[in-house]
């Protein structure tokens, strides 16, 4: 028994895998498959940089914590949540890109109609001029300037790698804007709450715990969250 066993492995001169051969030549389609599954987990282990720097989740993060911050709370909202509903505003706010990079990237490369240098290019068109259209004219000619380009002669000569960092720095300066002009009102409620207490002689007595229920009525009367997501949205339009 054991015998015929060793004499069928033996005779065996081909052991496969999926998409994997160890013996001969792999065929053209084995190894279109490998590179298309190195593709896919190349893919996913970045996406979360790619989330970060090509799209508008760095804005809506950090308006949401200086809001948390502002009304003086600490673990309210948390983080999940706020890190969850800039997610989903994210994927609002990019669904027309990611639209345009599926239809003119992905399905033509899927069906064969055009090579993976054709669609990276493609691909990326929709990407670049959105962050073109959020990116300061300052902060372009800066890392243009850093990496001693001389040939740019418009905003959409500029490479890619120039452009992603140019983007960040432009959405964090937009970002601390809008953040501040939501902190104002809630720093002068601190204010004068601060003052009051001063006043009446209760230097013991923190003014955060005072001003704390009035910011909170404050953002419920004017429908805080109404008023900031929809401006965090038009902002990037």
């Amino acid at each position: 028994m054991k015998t015929g066993i060793l004499k069928n492995f033996r005779n065996s001169a081909l052991i496969t895998l999926p998409g994997i051969t160890f013996a001969g030549h792999a065929h053209h389609g084995e190894v279109s498959t490998l590179i298309q599954i190195l593709l896919i987990f190349t893919v996913i282990s970045i996406a979360p940089s790619i989330l970060i720097m090509m799209t508008s989740f760095v804005r809506i993060v950090v308006v949401l914590s200086f809001l948390r911050t502002s009304l003086g709370l600490t673990t309210e909202p948390p983080n999940q949540v706020i890190i969850g509903l800039s997610l989903f505003l994210t994927f609002f706010i990019m669904a027309p890109v990611i639209g345009k990079t599926y239809k003119n990237a992905y399905i033509p490369y899927t069906k064969g109609k055009i090579g993976i240098q054709k669609a990276y290019k493609e691909g990326i068109k929709p990407f670049r001029g959105f962050m073109l259209k959020q990116t300061r004219l300052k902060d372009l000619e800066l890392f243009v300037k850093m990496a001693k380009i001389k040939s740019v002669t418009s905003p959409r000569d500029v490479p890619t790698y120039v452009l992603i960092p140019a983007f960040m720095v432009s959405e964090l300066t937009t970002a601390f804007e809008i953040s501040f002009l939501i902190y104002l009102p809630f720093l002068i409620i601190d204010l004068v709450v601060s003052s009051l207490l001063m006043s009446m002689g209760m230097l013991m007595l923190p003014p955060t715990m005072i001003s704390l229920p009035f910011k909170l009525m404050l953002f419920v009367m004017v429908d805080g969250w109404y008023l900031i997501i929809g401006s965090l949205v038009q902002s990037f339009k």
